[in-house]
């Protein structure tokens, strides 16, 4: 994990990669779990019958379950010390380029694209590229806003 001592440090890293999370193993469970706590039960999800049927060959998670997985992915990237805090603000751009079959391996990375002071702290904007173990595209490609507060 990369830690930086302050804002300042970290604006010293704009325009570079900050490295790779851990691989993080998506199971059924967590699938299932997203779609009780979502209302997303679409059979390609959750049948892993009928899903094995399926274009996917079994079940594949949501796009927002992946979403969903990049600040867990995130914190182990990269941290910044001496915050009050920190908050996320939005995103500018999602995508979903490749499924994520049920027992895929999944892993961030992070290019940090700007950090702008403002009136309630600094915007920050990378790319959070989330790829699987295996895949020959990525499986979530995001431009994370975030606010940190010194």
């Amino acid at each position: 994990m990369k830690v930086f001592q302050g804002i300042e440090e970290l604006q010293q890293a704009v325009g570079t990669h900050l490295g790779y999370s851990d691989w993080h193993t998506v199971i059924q469970h967590q699938i299932d779990t997203f779609a009780e706590a979502t209302g997303d039960h679409q059979w390609i999800h959750v049948d892993p019958e009928k899903a094995a049927e399926g274009p996917f060959g079994g079940t594949i998670a949501h796009g927002y379950l992946t979403l969903s997985l990049v600040p867990m992915l995130v914190w182990q990237i990269y941290q910044v010390d001496g915050l009050t805090m920190g908050v996320n603000y939005g995103a500018n751009k999602v995508r979903f380029p490749a499924p994520v079959p049920v027992d895929s391996k999944v892993r961030a990375g992070v290019e940090l694209l700007s950090v702008t002071p403002g009136a309630g702290g600094h915007q920050v904007t990378a790319r959070v590229t989330v790829e699987r173990e295996g895949g020959d595209k990525p499986v979530c490609v995001v431009e994370t806003v975030s606010v940190l507060v010194p």
